[in-house]
């Protein structure tokens, strides 16, 4: 399968990205934004192997700040109209003319407020574990960690009033948390562990927060939930039965796109393209064929 990796100039830096296949005719390229923050895209290359399956290119990039694209010491870009800004730069420097858009957790933000801002040329969206609502989100991690074992609850706790969140008992009681609802696969799989390993954790941080469940950083206030009537595309949902982002956070998406549709994996929590790639790439190549279609045969 052949691949292409380059630089795209952005902001005084370059951002890193990989072309995977050639395309079909008649098959629009997926363009990925993958989450967060501070996160490189590794932990998506299951989606890797969809230009085979589907005869469609699948382009992936690492947000400025992180991975293979280069790593800016100011902490002035870490806003979400950066990573917004990025995207559009990505499309535009490789062409994506027409396109399918994926965006994954923090990913999934990014992408929601590129659409919003009306970009020509969109064939599709798909939201994947996705938030539209960080305080919405840090309810639900809040209440999903109070289900914790009370030790690791108690350990948490602890480190975090002592402000020791380095220390190796704590990294080990937040492994209880995402071994739950980030993923359930063990052991990890490499291209999960190479991402999950290297988060930039200033970017993380000054974005995010310190924790999933404790959002401190430029996001915490960040919703488009009343917005989400404004997105006029075929949009696909996906999350896992098990996931982070929860029935009740990802809820206010499919009821608020209108056509939206939202496909739960049942044996998957956050990352059901690595806990089930097979099943998780046939719903999402079906869905990009059918976006892709003419209005009327989707119609028919």
């Amino acid at each position: 399968m052949p691949v292409i990796e380059g630089t795209v100039p952005f902001l005084g830096h370059h951002t890193w990205y990989r072309v995977v296949g050639n395309g079909r005719a008649g098959r629009l390229p997926l363009l990925v934004v993958n989450g967060g923050p501070g996160c490189p895209h590794d932990y998506l290359d299951d989606l890797a192997a969809l230009p085979e399956e589907t005869g469609r290119q699948v382009v992936f990039y690492d947000q400025t700040g992180c991975g293979r694209s280069d790593h800016p010491d100011d902490p002035a870009l870490w806003v979400m109209s950066t990573f917004v800004e990025e995207l559009g730069a990505v499309r535009a420097a490789l062409g994506l003319d027409r396109v399918h858009l994926y965006g994954h957790s923090w990913g999934s933000q990014i992408a929601l407020e590129y659409v919003l801002t009306r970009p020509a040329g969109l064939a599709s969206l798909t939201l994947a574990g996705p938030i539209a609502s960080a305080p919405a989100h840090q309810a639900e991690t809040r209440r999903l960690k109070d289900s914790l074992p009370a030790d690791v609850r108690e350990t948490l706790d602890r480190h975090e009033a002592a402000g020791t969140l380095d220390d190796e008992e704590y990294q080990e009681a937040c492994l209880e948390f995402y071994g739950r609802w980030l993923c359930r696969l063990d052991p990890w799989p490499p291209h999960l562990v190479r991402s999950f390993t290297n988060i930039r954790e200033d970017v993380a941080g000054t974005l995010w927060g310190a924790t999933e469940w404790n959002i401190t950083g430029n996001l915490k206030d960040w919703d488009v939930t009343g917005r989400l009537r404004e997105i006029d595309l075929p949009v696909l949902i996906t999350s896992g039965r098990h996931d982070v982002a929860t029935p009740a956070a990802v809820g206010p998406l499919a009821d608020g796109i209108r056509g939206a549709s939202w496909v739960v994996f049942e044996e998957s929590s956050h990352l059901p393209s690595a806990e089930e790639p097979e099943r998780y790439r046939q719903v999402l190549g079906d869905f990009l064929a059918a976006a892709e279609a003419p209005t009327a045969a989707r119609a028919a």
